[in-house]
């Protein structure tokens, strides 16, 4: 059996290469190829093509990476005629995953969806593109299940992959003074994202907000969380914090460590809130646009809320603070307000832990490779 997997991001990187190991689990025989990154391939995945340089937001940024794109799509699909695998496996992304699915679904190929597109949140006409594409879809919030089924698409709700991959490797103790840091002083972290343009957008208001918080709180440290891949230019602005030495780190690639070690976090929205959820860690959400993109969004947006773990909730548990409400000042006052008042700390802990309770439990990659192995073969053939 073969199996095609296309991914474009970290996160779906990571979703994609645990999903790889299931099938693996499943029948150690099965070839997976496709698009992504180091999870994918070293889950034993063959000839994947790199997803670096295809993950932007806004618009004048995805234009540039159009030449990249559509090679990239070139390749899959000379790929997809090589192979002729038995399923193809979007997760995600999906303004590149749209147009090749329907040229492999034209090939014969039956397309299973994993972590579909955010139909519920805005372009809600995209469900009639996935019901002509899609063979099976494969939702991770409870809630979406009722949607597509009400729009005639075959579906089945098998978690949030997080639930099991959101763990930390090391303690708090090791990880705060491996960063040169105080195990016992309240930490705050930066989660600034995973794309190059999120990072220039919003790192350096990150950074001036901590010195805003530090005169407030003397004992605080921050933990700078920086994704893999990205440029050490995209960082400078944290040698601003020098001006409080030796209570600030960058941690490279160990997100699930940070915010373990980690009292409060300021992340940039998207799936590092439902990380940070997982972990307990109370959090302010933040976002900046270009404003044409971000006049664009609030046109199509369906939701009050962008905020991952709000959306969950039903309702606002934590902070937002978007593109204009983004500035130093708001985000020091909000992660100030939540180091001196611990009640209130604790009321959005409960409030977590009830978000983290809708994800499903453990075991959401095995869901999603029997249910691809039922569409790639008719029958599940797994072996227990």
């Amino acid at each position: 059996m073969k199996v095609m997997i296309s991914c474009g991001e970290p996160s779906g990187d990571l979703y994609a290469g645990a999903l790889a190991r299931e099938i693996h689990a499943c029948d150690a025989s099965v070839r997976i190829v496709g698009l992504g990154g180091e999870h994918l391939r070293s889950a034993g995945s063959e000839a994947v093509l790199d997803y670096r340089g295809l993950a932007v937001t806004g618009l004048s940024e995805a234009l540039a990476v159009l030449p990249k794109s559509y090679s990239t799509y070139r390749r899959l699909v000379s790929l997809a005629r090589q192979e002729r695998p038995n399923v193809f496996v979007p997760v995600d992304f999906p303004d590149f995953n749209f147009r090749l699915a329907g040229t492999l679904r034209r090939m014969g190929i039956p397309v299973v969806y994993y972590i579909c597109p955010q139909v519920w949140a805005w372009r809600q006409r995209r469900i009639q593109t996935i019901k002509r594409l899609v063979e099976r879809a494969l939702v991770i919030f409870p809630f979406e299940e009722a949607i597509y089924r009400a729009a005639g698409i075959p579906v089945d709700f098998v978690g949030h992959p997080l639930v099991e991959l959101a763990r930390a490797v090391r303690p708090r103790a090791e990880v705060l003074r491996a960063a040169s840091l105080k195990p016992e002083a309240p930490t705050v972290a930066f989660l600034p994202g995973s794309r190059p343009n999120e990072v220039q957008a919003i790192l350096t208001d990150l950074v001036k907000a901590a010195a805003l918080i530090a005169r407030q709180v003397p004992t605080v440290q921050f933990l700078v969380a920086r994704a893999p891949k990205l440029d050490d230019r995209l960082f400078e602005p944290v040698a601003a914090l020098s001006g409080i030495a030796g209570r600030a780190a960058v941690v490279k690639a160990q997100t699930d460590d940070v915010l373990a070690a980690s009292d409060f976090v300021v992340t940039a929205s998207g799936t590092a809130t439902v990380q940070a959820a997982i972990h307990g860690c109370p959090m302010v959400i933040v976002y900046r646009l270009s404003p044409l993109t971000y006049q664009l969004v609030k046109t199509f947006a369906r939701v009050d809320d962008v905020g991952m773990v709000n959306l969950i909730a039903g309702e606002r548990v934590v902070p937002e603070l978007i593109q204009n409400d983004f500035t130093p000042d708001a985000v020091a006052e909000e992660i100030i307000g939540l180091i001196r008042d611990p009640e209130r700390a604790s009321v959005v802990k409960a409030a977590l832990r009830r978000v983290v309770a809708k994800l499903g439990g453990p075991g959401a990659s095995r869901r999603a490779a029997e249910a691809i192995f039922t569409v790639a073969s008719g029958v599940a053939t797994v072996k227990r």
